[in-house]
């Protein structure tokens, strides 16, 4: 079991090295004016119908922020998502 303990130390301690290393390269990319991006994203809302049925309607295409990491990062009030993670999730779906 110790080494179980220790193998979970040390990817515990590799993730938080590398989100800390991904949140300073963030930071210093928005002092210098970038570090943030948008991405076009297709809304659809998801509306209830009588006999246990949905109805998904297509709402538009909106432009949403996104940060240039691998990890999502906090900035401008909002935690934004990575750029590489938005671009193949491009569909974003609500529940009325």
């Amino acid at each position: 079991m110790p080494t179980v303990r220790k193998l979970a130390a040390c990817v515990t301690l590799s993730l938080l090295i590398l989100f800390a290393a991904d949140w300073g390269i963030f930071a210093l990319r928005r002092i210098r004016g970038g570090g943030a991006s948008t991405v076009a994203v297709d809304q659809f809302v998801a509306g209830a119908l009588k006999g246990n049925r949905t109805e998904y309607d297509y709402v538009g295409t909106i432009n949403q922020s996104c940060s240039l990491t691998r990890f999502p990062q906090y900035a401008r009030s909002q935690w934004n998502p990575p750029c590489w993670w938005l671009r193949r999730h491009r569909a974003h779906w609500e529940r009325a």
